[in-house]
């Protein structure tokens, strides 16, 4: 398949708003499924704390720890650079048909 002006300025623009959502943003909190996902993918244990009379209860949903996540702020950058580059190189190109 052969990308065309369409193409370009949709993956483009897509990545340009990504940027703008890293440069936006200054931490990510990911949820506590994504965090054990990633815990046990690379091998890490996560701590869990819990009150010696939630252990003796039985308390079903034990505090964890959620992992933050702080982009660094060079991503944003690039992102957006290289958005506007696929935007601008599209609207030079020649019309699709």
């Amino acid at each position: 398949m052969e990308l065309n002006r369409n193409h370009y300025f949709g993956i483009g623009l897509i990545v340009l708003l990504l940027g703008l959502q890293f440069r936006y943003v200054d931490s990510f909190q990911l949820t506590e499924d994504t965090t054990k996902f990633l815990a046990k993918r690379f091998k890490k244990e996560t701590v869990v704390t819990q009150s010696p009379l939630a252990a003796i209860f039985g308390q079903a949903n034990p505090a964890t720890i959620k992992k933050t996540v702080r982009p660094p702020k060079w991503i944003g950058w690039s992102l957006i650079s290289i958005g506007g580059v696929l935007v601008v190189q599209s609207l030079g190109m020649r019309r699709p048909g």
